[in-house]
């Protein structure tokens, strides 16, 4: 069941003017259809595809990419589906629509998260004796298992510190956790 969005958000996310065909949000925010035609560009998708995909037409994909038509909630989550887009993202998109976000994020430290956590550690120590870790979505290092210390066993301690310039995924940033 959908809760009513707070006359804030919508607020916030008003439409301010057109440009170049595309509808600009108030506060920098990138407007929802250059958003999902990003999206469907990265799924190598064509219009046609994703409507067909989707069940709706063409012409309304096209409107909403163009900014001719401000998309439901549910209809930003419905192509999100199709596009397969993580769920941090379509927080995006529907913030890019004027809508509240939908899905909660939680840090890995937070209470919630404690059997998350408990799973990783018996999977960390199901793992041994070889080295595993997690990473963030940047790249940086959030946990890791003890046998990790024979992957950076003898490496000059230069090469373990967080990279100046990185482009993922080309690197891991290592921020060694405590104890490594």
């Amino acid at each position: 069941m959908l809760q009513s969005i707070p006359s804030e958000v919508i607020a916030t996310t008003s439409v301010s003017a057109y440009d170049d065909g595309m509808v600009t949000k108030a506060g920098g925010v990138a407007p929802v259809g250059k958003l999902l035609r990003e999206w469907r560009s990265r799924r190598h998708l064509s219009q046609l595809d994703l409507a067909s995909e989707a069940g709706v037409s063409t012409r309304h994909v096209s409107f909403i990419e163009t900014g001719r038509s401000q998309p439901s909630r549910d209809m930003v989550i419905h192509l999100a589906e199709h596009l397969e887009v993580p769920l941090r993202e379509r927080n995006a998109l529907l913030v890019a629509a004027g809508y509240a976000p939908l899905y909660q994020q939680s840090e890995l430290d937070s209470a919630e998260m404690v059997p998350v956590k408990t799973a990783l550690r018996t999977i960390f120590v199901g793992y041994e004796p070889f080295p595993a870790a997690v990473v963030d979505r940047g790249w940086n290092l959030v946990d890791a298992n003890s046998s990790i210390g024979v992957l950076i066993e003898g490496v000059a301690p230069e090469l373990l510190a967080p990279p100046r310039t990185c482009s993922a995924p080309r690197c891991i940033r290592t921020g060694w956790p405590p104890g490594y």
